[in-house]
């Protein structure tokens, strides 16, 4: 069983860029810029809240869950190059890595009590605690990674390079 491949497969992180690129305009235009780490711990005012009309309206409240985890897998799977079984880990590992998170908003300040201590020295991850204290759980948002996780799947089937039939 083979799991990587020799070449990068640009199409897959190019795909997973785009997405995420889109599931972030959700944060830049439809949220005030005090709920969104990356926005209000910016060096420039990227904020276009109240400046654009809402782009994404009711799907917005869900767009940035299935766009990060689409995206994560995508983008990872296109720089290891998986093939069929390296794609399914991949689906799985962001799958489970993005529920583990949503659910930390549910448990808020007893997940947060977990979150190990050497977290606070890497980027993004330093938030994770203030992130499980403040976020709100939503089980559509649990539906959204898994629609998330299950078309980046499909995704990666479809333009693997050398395919195998699924």
């Amino acid at each position: 069983m083979k799991l990587f491949q020799r070449e990068t497969n640009w199409l897959q992180i190019f795909i997973g860029l785009l997405v995420l690129i889109i599931g972030s305009l959700v944060y830049i235009v439809d949220r005030p810029p005090g709920q969104t780490y990356f926005v209000y711990e910016s060096r420039f005012d990227i904020s276009l809240y109240n400046t654009l009309p809402n782009l994404f309206g009711t799907i917005g409240n869900i767009l940035p869950d299935f766009s990060h985890v689409f995206a994560f897998i995508l983008i990872t799977a296109g720089i290891l190059s998986t093939e069929k079984t390296g794609c399914m880990l991949m689906t799985i590992f962001w799958f489970l890595t993005d529920i583990l998170f949503e659910f930390g908003q549910k448990f808020g300040p007893d997940a947060a009590d977990q979150a190990p201590v050497w977290f606070e020295y890497i980027p993004f991850l330093e938030n994770t605690s203030f992130y499980f204290k403040n976020g709100t759980f939503d089980w559509l948002d649990t539906a959204a990674i898994l629609a998330g996780s299950v078309s980046a799947y499909f995704v990666l089937i479809k333009t693997m390079k050398g395919k195998e039939a699924p």
